[in-house]
């Protein structure tokens, strides 16, 4: 959540005013994440003080956004924690503010964990299974913009700034992966980048789920090795030092089965599910290091932690 695009208070104002949330109270831009621009929002309305998130999109079109965000509703609506989009006026999530599309979203209680408990990874590994379960009711489909054609597509791109020996663990990754008969798992909506820092807690008590913007329909076993991979991680100064903690990681994984249990097909892609998930988020890593993106506040983070996931995960992983 970097900003991109700077929001002054005269155009906020009349960006609120087709909203019935009352009057600007207080604004500042989020730096954590990297996608899309992000400020809180407070409004003050009879008296009492309404906080919100505003999301400008700086790559998805108009045309593409009314999945995510009838998404974040219908999970709300269905009793999964997510922020729920705020209508404006004449019942849309969705509005333009400085040409580009924008939301305003509830701001939830609580704050993201760096260095989750076993408690709390059991509690995203069920979560995460009630939201894929959920997600069965949902009708609207959207393809997974961040599968192997993009990755095949950004390795493409960013090969000639990178060594050799990376060059080459890419390669053979990709090639590994175009094996897998993805399609032939069980599908659903997945929420396919569910960090530890797009969940928010209040102690060990899950509040949401948040930024939902690369959701999309596909292997639902994929979506949970994304989760895997970076709660049960356990970090260093060293990035190329990385370990998994086994019993967060079991946890998670029995929490996650004791709502949706995995299929045979499953268990057997587990190994590929994890390398899937590292590959993805090493290359688009590697992507904003060499060929960042202009924001007034951005944060890039190390493509490095993901090599190691990666090159630990070729090691082989069950479950």
């Amino acid at each position: 959540m970097s900003v991109y695009t700077v929001v002054d208070e005269t155009q906020l104002i009349a960006f609120l005013s087709d909203y019935t949330v009352g009057t600007l109270h207080s604004f500042e831009g989020i730096s954590a994440g990297i996608e899309n621009t992000n400020y809180f929002v407070n409004t003050q309305k009879d008296g009492q003080i309404q906080r919100f998130v505003l999301t400008i999109f700086e790559h998805h079109s108009f045309a593409e956004l009314p999945y995510f965000l009838d998404i974040m509703a219908f999970m709300a609506e269905h009793q999964i924690p997510t922020a729920h989009p705020i209508a404006n006026q004449q019942g849309e999530y969705l509005q333009a503010l400085y040409g580009k599309p924008a939301a305003l979203v509830e701001r939830l209680q609580g704050q993201g964990v760096e260095q989750p408990s076993v408690v709390q990874c059991g509690v995203m590994g069920e979560q995460l299974a009630r939201f894929h379960n959920a997600g069965q009711g949902y009708q609207a489909q959207r393809h997974n913009d961040r599968d192997l054609e993009w990755m095949d597509a950004t390795f493409e791109l960013i090969t000639p700034f990178l060594p050799q020996d990376e060059v080459e663990l890419i390669a053979t990754e990709l090639a590994f992966q175009a094996d897998i008969c993805w399609e032939t798992l069980p599908q659903g909506v997945i929420h396919a980048d569910l960090f530890c820092d797009n969940a928010l807690f209040d102690g060990d008590q899950l509040s949401g789920i948040i930024d939902l913007y690369y959701a999309c329909n596909a292997a639902l076993l994929y979506d949970l090795a994304v989760m895997v991979n970076d709660w049960c991680r356990i970090n260093s100064s060293n990035p190329a030092d990385i370990e998994f903690d086994e019993q967060k990681q079991t946890h998670m994984l029995n929490a996650y089965q004791a709502q949706r249990s995995l299929s045979p097909a499953e268990h057997q892609a587990w190994s590929a599910a994890l390398r899937m998930a590292a590959l993805r988020f090493f290359l688009s890593r590697l992507k904003d290091k060499h060929m960042p993106r202009e924001g007034e506040m951005t944060q890039i983070k190390d493509p490095n932690v993901f090599k190691a996931v990666l090159l630990l995960r070729r090691q082989g992983s069950a479950v």
